[in-house]
């Protein structure tokens, strides 16, 4: 993977950079819309494409159970088989797996685990994690890990920890024994794991860094802990993954989330929440959240956010929109997403720029004091 570093702010770790796939090249610090079942909730994908989205995020859990591997094999991959012509990550599945306590059984060899669809039982194992990504085509692959839950002793970390690397060294040779699919390149990141013990968050990373990676996530955050331990988490495990590689920080997060990580040495985020919250009628506006369902917004005339001028969502007033939840009508749901999708994009965008002018601090300071304050 080619990686270009451009700016780093001079008063935090934030960074601009580009990493270029053969699908198309990210501009970073970069959100990637959750697209978990080859589509990003209520959202058609010229109009992801309109928005400004460079890469999306599949999962390969999902993806692997409907419409299946010889769907999308026979279709020629998840991209042409939904129209998508920029770069895809899939996720390993393995939160969805481990998620599903009650329903699977863990061991060395791998995951053993029902169908949340229809209670049919399958085997995920690092190689068949990777054999099914590369029948999906992604362009960015994960590893199959233990997404370690949150509290959780020093002990059941390390152990979680230890076998996830051992997993890691296991997709890493099926990564160098398989071939690409579909004409394009097929990069693997690692995930660094170990809950919020640093010692193991550095044992982790390190084993990362020797097996070898086209860039590095970390795992098993915001699963419960409290924000400011996140980032303390966040801020130490950057210090231990390569600067001329691609950072992720895997499901992570409110506007917040994102710009605090952003300082500390972030690349790349994911996060159902835009289109989740906006299901359920609340909006990310530049100038905070926004709940539509409120009776205030029965005559309000304004748009969603006079700051996002050129997306469909400023077309309509609050109150038209308060409207259409309150009478489940589906536009309600299309609009909604069209703009917390926009709105995320438009903070990476921003955070971007700011880098790039030296200027990312102060903007950050500024803005979450004014519209999302602690």
């Amino acid at each position: 993977m080619m990686f270009t570093l451009e700016a780093e702010d001079p008063h935090s770790k934030a960074r601009a950079g580009r990493v270029t796939t053969d699908r198309g090249v990210i501009e970073t610090p970069i959100f990637m819309p959750v697209g978990t079942q080859g589509t990003v909730k209520a959202i058609e994908q010229r109009e992801l494409v309109e928005l400004g989205a460079q890469i999306i995020l599949g999962n390969t859990y999902h993806l692997y159970l409907r419409p299946s591997e010889e769907v999308l094999s026979k279709m020629g991959g998840l991209h042409k088989f939904m129209n998508w012509q920029k770069p895809v990550l899939t996720d390993s599945g393995g939160f969805q797996i481990f998620s599903l306590k009650e329903i699977m059984k863990l061991s060395e060899e791998g995951a053993a685990f029902s169908s949340h669809i229809d209670g049919s039982r399958h085997f995920f194992s690092p190689e068949r994690v990777m054999e099914i990504q590369r029948c999906i085509g992604s362009d960015i692959m994960m590893l199959l890990d233990e997404c370690t839950p949150y509290p959780a002793t020093h002990d059941y970390a390390k152990s979680s920890m230890e076998r996830s690397m051992r997993w890691a060294k296991r997709c890493k040779t099926a990564v160098e024994t398989t071939e690409p699919r579909y004409g394009a390149r097929q990069f693997a990141f690692g995930i660094g794991q170990g809950s919020v013990f640093k010692d193991l968050r550095r044992e982790s990373l390190e084993t990362l860094c020797e097996i070898g990676f086209d860039g590095y996530a970390i795992g098993g955050l915001a699963v419960g802990e409290k924000a400011e331990m996140m980032y303390d988490i966040v801020d130490f495990s950057t210090d231990f993954m390569p600067k001329e590689q691609p950072r992720y920080l895997m499901g992570v997060g409110t506007p917040q989330n994102i710009l605090e990580c952003i300082e500390r040495g972030v690349d790349m985020f994911d996060c159902v929440m835009p289109t989740r919250n906006a299901r359920n009628a609340q909006l990310f506006t530049t100038k905070g959240r926004i709940n539509l369902r409120n009776a205030k917004h029965r005559f309000d005339e304004t748009p969603i956010d006079v700051g996002l001028e050129n997306y469909a969502s400023a077309n309509f007033s609050r109150a038209y929109l308060r409207h259409l939840f309150i009478a489940d009508e589906i536009l309600a749901l299309q609009l909604a997403s069209q703009h917390n999708i926009a709105f995320y994009l438009w903070l990476v965008r921003t955070a971007r720029q700011h880098i790039l002018a030296g200027t990312y601090s102060a903007w950050k300071r500024d803005f979450l004091s004014e519209s999302y304050p602690q």
